[in-house]
């Protein structure tokens, strides 16, 4: 029997050989010891994610308080605009009022003069320009010329006023007009030059009447044997046609399709006279 079971040790297991599977389990090491002991170090809070996270966290208003603080500010914005608003409104009173007691054009600069505090170009420019769009239908308007702003009336009331002050504008001859013509759109121009567009010779009392009128102007010499005066138009000559700058003056194609042609014309009715009424009347 022992025979046989020494030849079968499965037979018989405490004659088995240990095994790994089988073998006691040893006693952990020193180190998994110290694994399994307590930790008497706690762990470190962890840090808010600011410094005064704590602070913000007891001071944040609740609910109720920020709606409050919210319409609090909307109340505060909605008095300084109305503030605003009346101040330009009165700003705008006042700029009517000088410009419509005034009858010459002023500038923006004589504008600031009668305000108390200071106020910019640029604001005032934009307060002209809101002026202007107030008064665009009332029998007044507002415009700006070469020599500032001004008041004038419409053309469409001229006639109700002429009924009322019947004057008879000023007559002037057609070398007059041709002559102030060419100065307009070709200057500066020489006495000469205006001969040989003209093709006949220029008089002296042309030349005299249109700048006893103010519309024309020496406004330099020609370096030229003889050094002729150059011609050129005046700011007044602007304002009376209530332009802010010769650019604006209608181009000569649109005159041709108005009938006003550069025909062939008898050059022996330079006595001609033909009326030119006076600019629109300022207010």
């Amino acid at each position: 029997m022992d025979e046989w079971n020494m030849a079968n040790p499965e037979a018989n297991p405490e004659a088995m050989p240990e095994t790994a599977e089988s073998a006691p389990e040893k006693p952990e090491t020193e180190s998994a010891g110290q694994a399994d002991s307590p930790n008497l170090n706690p762990p470190e809070e962890s840090a808010p994610p600011f410094p005064d996270e704590e602070k913000r966290r007891e001071h944040r208003p609740s609910g109720f308080q920020a709606l409050r603080q919210g319409l609090e500010r909307l109340a505060e914005l909605h008095d300084v605009q109305a503030a605003m608003t009346a101040g330009t409104r009165q700003l705008k009173r006042v700029l009517e009022a000088v410009l419509l007691s005034t009858q010459q054009p002023l500038t923006v600069n004589e504008l600031k003069k009668v305000f108390t505090e200071e106020i910019g170009g640029d604001v005032l420019r934009v307060l002209l320009e809101e002026l202007r769009a107030e008064w665009a239908e009332r029998p007044l308007e507002l415009i700006q010329v070469a020599s500032g702003w001004r008041f004038r009336t419409r053309a469409e009331f001229l006639p109700h006023l002429e009924r009322l002050n019947p004057e008879k504008p000023p007559k002037y001859s057609r070398a007059v007009l041709e002559t102030l013509a060419i100065i307009a759109y070709r200057q500066p121009v020489t006495r000469g030059d205006i001969e040989d567009i003209r093709g006949v010779t220029v008089a002296t009392q042309v030349i005299r009447a249109l700048e006893e009128r103010g519309w024309i102007d020496v406004v330099g010499h020609r370096d030229t044997p003889g050094r002729p005066a150059l011609f050129a138009t005046t700011r007044k000559f602007l304002d009376d046609l209530g332009l802010r700058s010769v650019s604006e003056l209608p181009p000569l194609e649109s005159l041709s399709q108005a009938g006003i042609e550069q025909t062939e014309i008898d050059r022996t009715e330079t006595d001609q006279t033909v009326d030119i009424p006076d600019a629109q009347q300022s207010a």
